[in-house]
């Protein structure tokens, strides 16, 4: 059973503080008052969808907003590989999307509990929603937008894949031949440059791990210079210089002797003297062998110096690090050698452009085959839909035509050409001015392409809009077909299409305590036949009776 959309849940998301809305499968229909709140759905939609989003859509007063999705049923199995590759859990029955903003700025996914990266929630529901709205008809007048409803309907994906592989490579080759294939002097100028570089880099003889060695040792070599000076200097203030520190002790000691012959209670200030000028000697003995035994090699540091110099130099040219010098060295030598072997490599990459040409061209072919054969029948397919939808003498074909030049998306170009009324020529899309005609000429398209479409929600977003009358009853019945094989969520403002619903949801807007609130509810027997009397014009017996009437034909 294909999945379906059975609960979304938010919280302080614009108008609504709290809403939880569980939902089953078909043709789901949306309505309330303008500027109920209809369109905070579609936000929470697109938040899910991975639609960047910024703290302005926080509810005034509150600090963290949420929505949460949960879709069912089985066939979700089928992206458990996509899941797996992201890191996250796989699923059996369900699968929990989840989107919270912050008032901070900071904004979190998650994906079956799992945090995951808003690339991974968007490529979830590119597989799982198909969202159209007023703004998706500009998107549907794009050449690129029309050929990829082509492809999908002729489910030409995997060939399409296949060719931009090979014309991605082909473009590839093309620009190395061509960077390659320069001016002779040019040439020369780029080899003399690069045969410096290299000389450069090879006479320093560099080691990966080298720079980090060297840098020790001449810290250490710099530190030894030092440490002899400040030892050296010690040593001399107290033993070595003429006023040293002991030879003014010395005096000092002649002078507390002949105190201690006056008097021998000064004896234990005499001998403690004594033995501070054999501390202070030891002291300056022991300096001054400290500062002997240290390895000071002048001619080493200078070298050391050098070398540190050297790094710097070549970092400032080539890389961040020596590392990266020498893979610099590396592809200066390789891009040497390549140039050098000028004739020998643009041989070689002719002959590979010409194989890579030859696949793409295999893989072009192909893809225009899917193409041709498709097309006439999704032109057979939209105009079935275009008449259900009221055009009743319309025509409309998907026109092939053949690119001068292979591009990214093949060698064909496709035009979308309508007439709603006979006698009137064949118009690109972009020609239509009305906006209804355009919004019928949208859901016929997605019509046709939802046989062959996977993904099991769709949701329009007042797609109806300037439709009214019987082509109203039209849009209806094909959104009440298309719930047979989805599960369809319609905001909408005709009452003919909210009474074809398999189930129908009204959005209120209630101010209390000075504040608004944005509400959810469905409506069934007879609130729901009062909600399609006041999109009617009002609860008159008359509508009422017309509303009883709508609600009657739904089959």
């Amino acid at each position: 059973m294909p999945a379906v959309l059975t609960l979304l849940r938010i919280k302080n998301l614009a108008l609504v503080e709290e809403l939880e809305w569980q939902m089953g499968q078909g043709f789901i229909a949306v309505t309330g008052e303008t500027g109920a709140g209809k369109s905070i759905i579609i936000g929470a939609l697109q938040l899910l969808l991975g639609e960047r989003a910024d703290k302005s859509l926080i509810r005034t007063g509150a600090d963290l907003c949420t929505v949460e999705a949960v879709f069912s049923e089985n066939d979700l199995q089928k992206l458990n590989p996509q899941l797996v590759e992201a890191g996250i859990e796989p699923c059996d029955n369900d699968l929990i999307l989840k989107r919270t903003l912050s008032s901070t700025g900071t904004n979190r996914q998650f994906v079956n509990g799992s945090p995951t990266t808003l690339a991974v929630l968007k490529n979830l529901g590119d597989e799982l929603v198909d969202l159209h709205g007023p703004h998706d008809h500009q998107s549907l007048l794009s050449p690129e937008t029309q050929l990829s409803l082509l492809d999908s309907f002729a489910r030409a994906e995997a060939q399409l894949e296949e060719y931009r592989k090979h014309y991605r490579q082909l473009q590839t080759l093309l620009a190395e031949h061509a960077a390659l294939n320069t001016a002779e002097t040019a040439r020369e100028q780029e080899l003399d440059l690069l045969r410096h570089q290299i000389t450069e880099i090879k006479s320093a003889n560099l080691v990966a791990d080298e720079e980090e060695e060297i840098e020790k040792r001449y810290k250490l070599a710099s530190n030894s210079k030092r440490l002899i000076e400040l030892a050296s200097a010690v040593a001399n203030k107290l033993s070595e210089a003429d006023d040293s520190v002991l030879a003014q002790l010395a005096e000092t000691q002649r002078l507390l002797r002949e105190l201690e012959k006056i008097d021998s209670s000064i004896a234990q200030f005499s001998s403690a003297h004594a033995a501070g000028v054999v501390e202070l000697s030891e002291i300056a003995r022991a300096l001054s062998a400290y500062a002997e035994k240290l390895d000071l090699d002048p001619q080493q540091l200078d070298a050391l110096e050098q070398r540190v110099s050297l790094f710097e130099t070549l970092k400032r040219k080539y890389g961040g690090s020596i590392a990266e010098v020498i893979a610099f060295g590396e592809r200066a030598a390789q891009r040497m050698r390549k140039i050098e072997g000028r004739d020998a490599e643009l041989e070689r990459l002719a002959k590979e452009i010409e194989n890579i040409r030859a696949q793409m061209k295999r893989a072009g072919e192909a893809l225009r085959k899917l193409r041709a054969k498709a097309a006439p029948k999704l032109s057979e397919n939209i105009r079935r839909n275009l008449r259900d939808l009221g055009f009743r003498q319309s025509e409309f074909e998907a026109k092939l035509s053949a690119l001068d030049e292979p591009r990214l998306n093949g060698f064909d170009s496709v035009e979308l050409v309508f007439s709603p009324n006979p006698g009137e020529p064949l118009k690109p899309l972009r020609a239509i001015a009305s906006s209804g005609e355009i919004s019928r000429v949208m859901l016929a398209i997605k019509s046709a392409l939802a046989a062959h479409d996977a993904i099991p929600l769709l949701v329009f977003d007042e797609i109806d809009t300037n439709v009214g009358g019987e082509i109203a009853h039209a849009v209806g019945a094909k959104m009440q077909t298309l719930g047979r094989g989805h599960q369809v969520i319609c905001i909408t403002h005709l009452p003919q299409v909210a009474a074809t619903a398999s189930s129908h949801f009204v959005v209120t807007k209630d101010v209390m305590r000075g504040r608004t609130f944005s509400n959810l509810h469905e409506v069934a027997g007879k609130a729901r036949q009062e909600e399609i009397a006041r999109m009617l014009g009002g609860k008159s017996e008359s509508a009422l009776k017309h509303a009883a009437s709508l609600l009657k034909q739904r089959t």
